[in-house]
């Protein structure tokens, strides 16, 4: 009796990492007036295109970084190509640091008691900023 053919098993193959992010990049909410400015005042100080900039409505492209679309809808987030990820009022300074020439605004942020002050006034902008900037509707 002939023995059963045996198949001979493949090995997997191994999970290729995601290649690493060269790019810092901020995700904000590119249907809110006040976000969008906010990112136009962000694009012209990046002279030196430091930054990719993507609105977390175009969903294709935040996926990879694996952020739920509700905390992208509270805040921005930047992420960094190290993987660390910073949100609201805790992504300001690093967002600042990478900022051609506007890394001495930074420094505010790392006195006593003002993260936490940017922190409230963030969240506070964050509920209202549909309202906040007059002729810049959302889309």
């Amino acid at each position: 009796m002939a023995s059963p053919t045996r198949r001979r098993e493949r090995p997997m193959p191994a999970e290729v990492p995601p290649a690493p992010r060269r790019t810092p990049t901020l995700i904000y909410d590119g249907e809110c007036g006040f976000c969008r400015e906010s990112v136009g005042l962000v694009r012209r100080w990046d002279r030196e295109h430091r930054l990719a900039i993507v609105p977390f409505q175009d969903q294709e492209r935040v996926a990879a970084f694996g952020i739920p679309l509700t905390a992208l809808a509270a805040a921005m987030h930047l992420v960094l190509p190290d993987g660390r990820v910073f949100a609201g009022a805790d992504a300001a300074p690093e967002l600042l640091r990478l900022l051609p020439g506007k890394r001495w605004l930074a420094w505010p942020f790392s006195l006593p008691g003002v993260l936490p002050v940017a922190r409230r006034v963030y969240a506070w902008i964050a509920r209202r900023r549909r309202c906040l900037v007059r002729g810049y509707p959302a889309r």
